[in-house]
């Protein structure tokens, strides 16, 4: 089967030329998209009666779609990759055009340059300690470490190079937190400015830190008895703020040197509450008074639903569109307040945090990426970074997009639910979202899309449990002579929550994850009359249109 193609101009020419090159996107960076037509089956469309309306003004754009938003998380812990074929392809199929690394809240404890097996590091104290009494008990993690359980970084840039993505590394900020120098900010800060010269102007996008006003992170709580700075014991906002300069003067002087140019991402908070540790609930306003306007970009993180608990689908599917609204209109009036400038947010790392039934690794949290990606392009998001490729099982209470360690009757890095999802996401939509409306069923949601090449691409996605008929009205477009769909649906197994999808009727091999979309040929149907498709009660359709030039 063909597949959509970003049409990447001489980038990709520089990346098979130059082997120290990577494709890289501008925030907001409209990439053209030319869709490519897909085999087919000939399908009748619907002869029901239509139970829902779905207009579409293809001349009404809502906003222009940056490939950043279709970004993924590597880690750390999750082997070389290089050496994974099938991981490589499965990767390749996505193209998330945007991969992070090396966490997560692993980025604090991340020595790139350094090959230690055993800790602690030069600089830093033989133990940590975390947000509670206990000493905190994460090992160190070193980026020279070639061995079959980690990532190293210069497998992370080839890694890259094979999938044709650019990356987005997280710094460690939390050296400049526990480090036990003279001067531990000025140390850490060198420190990520040195990585910035190895890296030679592969990266254009950097984290100073991750989540670092949580006290699950390596360097929220110190022992000040070992800190030669002064350094409160709690970290704050105003605090990081002012080591979030410092660390920008060296990476970006760093960056002059080699003559390339970056952008730097500054941590903040997705929303504030009340029953927030102070470190919390004035972290952003902190930041912003010490930092003002020295970021180019705002990082924000959401789980979507509530913690740890065993969430409903509907508790699932409901948690997106507030959710995305509320965390950039808190970051703007937060930046508004403080008289700082808003920059592009970037959603690094998203997913849900439900557990108990397997919601992680089931066609619901499919549908909920969808559900995200729509969200997140029409709120005009600069980035996204999905957590992540893979992780374990635990379960099924796992976050992996790819199975690891112990799924049982399925193969390592075999793709899961989430992965077809998006990966017939990012084929089937366009380069500008353009408004959409429905009538009929409060739980249909339609994004629609156009493509430079003509066509138009919705995706349909129905939160309910009852089958629906969609009759699709696209205004300012003239259809061409055929339309081509997909549609995805769950599986019986485990209740609520299967952990199959079957697209367009054909299941899968494996007890979990879906067929090779690539081995999926679309329904197809000449257009001599409205179009008009059946949804099934909590399916997602997407959907191609011709254009007639």
């Amino acid at each position: 089967m063909k597949r959509v193609v970003l049409i990447h101009f001489i980038l990709f020419m520089l990346v098979l030329m130059n082997c120290s090159s990577s494709v890289t996107y501008e925030f907001y960076q409209v990439v053209p998209k030319h869709a490519a037509i897909p085999d087919y089956i000939e399908m009748d469309l619907s002869a029901n009666a239509p139970t829902v309306q779905v207009t579409v003004n293809c001349k009404d754009t809502v906003a222009g779609i940056s490939p950043l938003i279709y970004g993924a998380n590597a880690n750390v812990y999750m082997t070389q990759m290089v050496d994974r074929p099938e991981l490589i392809r499965s990767i390749q199929q996505l193209s998330p055009n945007l991969i992070r690394y090396p966490g997560g809240n692993l980025s604090n404890l991340f020595f790139w340059d350094d090959d230690h097996m055993e800790p602690p590091p030069s600089g830093a104290p033989d133990t940590l300690y975390g947000g509670i009494e206990n000493p905190y008990v994460e090992q160190y993690w070193y980026g020279r470490n070639d061995t079959a359980g980690t990532l190293s970084v210069d497998n992370y840039y080839k890694m890259l190079q094979m999938t044709n993505s650019t990356g987005i590394i997280t710094v460690n900020y939390g050296r400049a937190r526990y480090g036990i120098g003279e001067a531990p900010v000025k140390e850490a800060a060198k420190y990520a400015a040195d990585w910035v010269r190895y890296d030679n102007g592969r990266t254009r996008y950097w984290e100073i830190g991750n989540e670092n006003f949580g006290a699950w992170q390596a360097g929220y709580r110190i022992d000040p008895s070992k800190n030669q700075d002064g350094q409160p014991e709690i970290i704050t906002g105003e605090l990081y703020g002012r080591h979030f300069n410092v660390f920008a003067d060296s990476m970006r002087k760093a960056a002059r040197e080699i003559g390339v140019e970056i952008q730097l991402g500054a941590v903040l908070l997705e929303e504030a509450q009340e029953w927030h540790m102070p470190a919390q609930k004035y972290w952003n306003s902190g930041y912003f008074k010490e930092a003002g306007n020295g970021a180019d970009f705002f990082i924000v993180h959401s789980y979507y639903t509530p913690y740890n608990e065993n969430s409903t689908i509907e508790t699932i599917l409901n948690s997106v569109e507030s959710m995305t609204f509320d965390m950039n209109h808190f970051i703007q009036t937060v930046a508004q307040e403080n008289g700082v400038d808003m920059k592009p947010l970037a959603l690094t790392e998203w997913n849900i945090f439900a557990i108990g039934s397997m919601q992680q690794v089931s066609f619901v949290n499919g549908m909920h990426n969808v559900l995200v990606l729509g969200e997140l392009i029409k709120h005009k998001y600069g980035m996204a970074n999905r957590w992540n490729l893979a992780n374990s099982w635990a379960g099924g209470d796992d976050h992996g997009m790819f199975s690891r360690d112990g799924e049982p009757d399925v193969p390592l890095f075999n793709p899961r639910p989430s992965f077809h999802y998006m990966t017939l996401f990012q084929r089937y939509f366009g380069d500008h979202m353009v408004a959409s409306s429905v009538e009929g069923d409060s739980n249909i949601v339609a994004y629609a899309s156009t493509f430079t090449s003509g066509e138009a691409g919705i995706v349909l996605i129905n939160k309910g449990r009852s089958d629906q008929t969609l009759e699709l009205n696209l205004k300012n477009f003239n259809s061409g002579k055929r339309c081509y769909w997909y549609t995805l649906l769950g599986g019986d197994d485990n209740g609520d929550f299967s952990r199959r999808v079957f697209i367009n009727g054909l299941e899968p091999d494996l007890p979990a994850g879906g067929p090779d979309p690539d081995s999926v040929k679309a329904y197809s149907s000449t257009l001599d009359k409205n179009i008009q498709l059946d949804l099934p009660g909590l399916g997602v359709l997407y959907v191609l249109v011709e254009n007639e030039s």
